[in-house]
């Protein structure tokens, strides 16, 4: 599922990264400044590798060439530790008292039968913990910034399993929200 690749030149969809500080706002107040931040354990980056290969090669151009490939954000979903999401515990930094999963509840989780999350399984050997994708949290971050953080890339998903995890995201990004139904007798 997992593989770490030494010789990678480029990001690629599927890089798992570890321990990041994603600033989300930062204002001036008088002589400080005043950061928003949130530490991230883990996050998978969810961009198309073509995209990002493209961008690499983009970057790698003089300044007085065409540009049009590059991206100026990379896309990524926060990994949160299993145990900690399963108890609802895994915000609590940020003052946010999260969904407890019953026993069947964790069990659909886990099988990845819940749209909104993905698990993923521990391998002690890529330093992964048991971790779990929370499509409903998303980031863009600066692409120079991901390159700045090559340090901080943990391991990748093998293609297949890259692949599964783009197409539930776009799944749950795209799904159609009903409003509830107001009429008496329905859902009774």
């Amino acid at each position: 599922m997992y593989f770490k690749s030494e010789e990678r030149k480029h990001i690629s969809q599927g890089d798992i990264f570890a321990d990041f500080i994603y600033v989300r706002w930062a204002e001036q107040k008088g002589g400080d400044i005043d950061l928003d931040d949130i530490k991230i354990p883990f996050f998978v980056v969810l961009t198309q590798s073509c995209d990002l290969e493209q961008d690499f090669k983009d970057r790698q151009k003089n300044s007085d060439e065409k540009r049009d490939k590059y991206i100026q954000s990379i896309l990524v979903c926060p990994a949160y530790n299993a145990e900690k999401l399963r108890i609802g515990e895994h915000l609590k930094s940020e003052g946010l008292v999260m969904q407890q999963f019953t026993a069947e509840q964790w069990s659909v989780l886990k099988k990845n039968r819940n749209f909104r999350y993905h698990f993923l399984p521990r391998n002690d050997s890529m330093g992964i913990p048991e971790l779990v994708i929370d499509f409903k949290q998303y980031y863009t971050i600066p692409t120079h910034i991901l390159y700045k953080i090559t340090a901080k890339y943990v391991c990748s998903f093998e293609p297949l399993f890259r692949e599964d995890v783009s197409q539930r995201f776009s799944y749950y990004l795209s799904r159609i929200g009903l409003p509830e139904s107001k009429e008496k007798g329905v859902d009774e």
